[in-house]
């Protein structure tokens, strides 16, 4: 039988409504509460829809744990559990596990656990398995009807023990909750891996301004929110803005979180200067020496917490306490993003983008670069390279693709990467990690296969492909990290190899290039040449960039 989880009173009385194509029955008394139009995280959990044909079957035996499936599925269907003797008591009869392996997992049992009905049966996470023989095999839904309490069980009943491995690794990064799960992306969509994984590192203290598009739609819906919380209650907090102001509405974001917390600064240094206890003031003094650091600053504030309520005979440290207590929710350093596609960052948005890097403050920007306005019907862009066949461009782009990354490093000061989860995922993790610490402006260019590219081979092959666009010198890897010049280093690191497969096969592997050779085939040959000519050119120039 389908799983039925406990339904809140906003999922049974408004989303179950919405989704019944009801809601224009809804009152306006029933919003009554719900201040300033929030809706609350973690909907999307609640609908189980159940729309693949086949989902995939995890086979223990030959499973090397190497939890890359988990870190490709778009969806956050396939999760790597941690279960300690006592979880492995309580599991559902045919729960089977094997012996974590890794430092600090001794004595813990390790599972992959597949949500059945949340899964879109795509099949990246069988792509992407590095195992000779697969250890996920895709079976017909109906058969699988077994893994649903086995699902309900690991998320209801099983800790989260990701604090036993660093996050810094491919492997360990999977046990985190995945703060991004069950949107209504498309089956294999290429851009959500890269938003579950900023979830999965940063979700707790996150806050994201999201440009109109793609993004938006799948990030929420009405009335499904995919965006959720962990065991703590702590999420991502999300706002949708328009498609021509996003990167703005983020740099607001951020200055007004700078402002509190510079108050918050102002508030303490004056706390430690007053006749107080010593054990009021060193929460404080810890705060102030870390506050713009993440770990240091959840270090302190939970320290923090449990003096606020202290009575103390000085009334000007109670005013200050209670002033503390008011902004008690910006202690903890923030993490604030600008998620859109390159509809927004490259065209419609770029001048308000350029804006926010440039002002050198920490705003992080995720360009999921589709090289086409997907969201509106795959209309050429200025990411859009030549001989792509695109709405607007049917006879094949005749421009080159805009190079956003290297405008950008034209600053000197902005963090930059460009990245492609499939063709190295290490890379990938690691320029997420070394932007979100960057203290000021970061901006990562994800490579993102998409629906409207018309991949042959399906989008099943999504994390494929993005090896097959690298590996042909289609699409770059590098990180620009400014912080790497104070070192004698140079900032520019190319993490890509020098091409080898063939350029024009790889464009022949999607209709939006193949298709050229149809209608247009006394162009194509002449566009495909420029076009790979146009990528070698990129290549030779990060190249040198990466030489000094």
């Amino acid at each position: 039988m389908p799983s039925i989880p406990e339904r809140p009173d906003f999922v049974k009385n408004i989303a179950d409504v919405m989704n019944r194509q009801e809601g224009d029955n809804l009152p306006v008394s029933a919003f009554v509460g719900r201040e300033n139009g929030e809706f609350p995280q973690g909907t999307a959990a609640y609908e189980k829809r159940g729309v693949a044909v086949e989902v995939p079957e995890w086979q223990p035996d030959s499973c090397i744990q190497c939890n890359q499936c988990a870190f490709a599925c778009p969806h956050a269907v396939i999760r790597p559990f941690l279960l300690d003797d006592k979880e492995v008591k309580k599991a559902p009869n045919g729960f089977v596990t094997k012996d974590a392996k890794g430092k600090g997992l001794e004595g813990l049992k390790y599972r992959i656990q597949i949500s059945p009905l949340d899964c879109t049966g795509c099949g990246v996470c069988v792509d992407v398995c590095p195992t000779p023989n697969k250890s996920l095999i895709m079976k017909p839904l109906e058969d699988q009807e077994k893994e649903i309490p086995n699902w309900d069980f690991v998320v209801k009943e099983v800790s989260d023990k990701s604090d036993r491995i660093p996050l810094d690794t491919i492997k360990g990064s999977q046990f985190a909750r995945p703060l991004l799960e069950f949107s209504g992306a498309c089956p294999g969509c290429g851009e959500t891996p890269y938003a579950k994984l900023v979830t999965q590192l940063f979700g707790d203290r996150m806050i994201i301004a999201n440009a109109t598009g793609c993004s938006s739609i799948w990030g929420a819906s009405a009335p499904s929110t995919p965006y959720t919380t962990n065991a703590e209650g702590s999420g991502p907090a999300w706002a949708n803005s328009l498609f021509e102001d996003n990167a703005e509405y983020a740099l607001g974001m951020e200055l007004a979180v700078k402002y509190e917390r510079n108050r918050l600064s102002d508030l303490m240094n004056e706390m430690v200067t007053l006749n107080v206890p010593q054990e009021i003031k060193d929460p404080f003094l810890e705060w102030l020496a870390g506050k713009n650091d993440a770990k240091s600053s959840k270090s302190a504030t939970l320290k923090i917490l449990k003096v606020l309520d202290r009575q103390l005979s000085d009334k000007r440290a109670m005013e200050i306490l209670k002033a503390i207590k008011d902004r008690r929710d910006v202690l903890i350093k923030k993490s604030i993003w600008a998620f859109g596609g390159d509809g927004w960052a490259y065209d419609i948005d770029y001048g308000g983008l350029d804006h926010v890097l440039a002002s050198n403050e920490d705003v992080n920007v995720l360009v999921f670069d589709t090289e086409v306005y997907s969201n509106t019907g795959g209309q050429a862009s200025k990411s859009t390279p030549e001989a792509a066949v695109a709405q607007f461009a049917a006879s094949g782009k005749r421009t080159s693709k805009k190079d956003l990354g290297r405008m950008a490093m034209a600053y000197g000061y902005v963090y930059v990467a460009q990245v492609a989860m499939g063709a190295n995922m290490n890379q990938t993790l690691k320029a997420f990690l070394e932007a979100e610490s960057y203290p000021g402006p970061s901006l990562i260019i994800a490579y993102s296969p998409c629906i409207n590219h018309g991949i042959k081979a399906g989008m099943g092959k999504m994390a494929d492909q993005e090896k097959h666009a690298v590996e042909a010198g289609y699409w770059h890897l590098y990180r620009y990290n400014p912080l790497l010049r104070k070192d004698g280093k140079n900032p520019f690191v190319l993490d890509s190899k020098e091409p080898k497969a063939s350029f024009e096969d790889f464009l022949m592997s999607e209709v939006r290039y193949s298709s050229l050779k149809i209608t247009f085939p006394e162009v194509a040959d002449q566009l495909f040449k420029i076009a790979a000519e146009d990528a070698k050119q990129r290549y030779e120039t990060y190249k040198k960039l990466s030489e000094g």
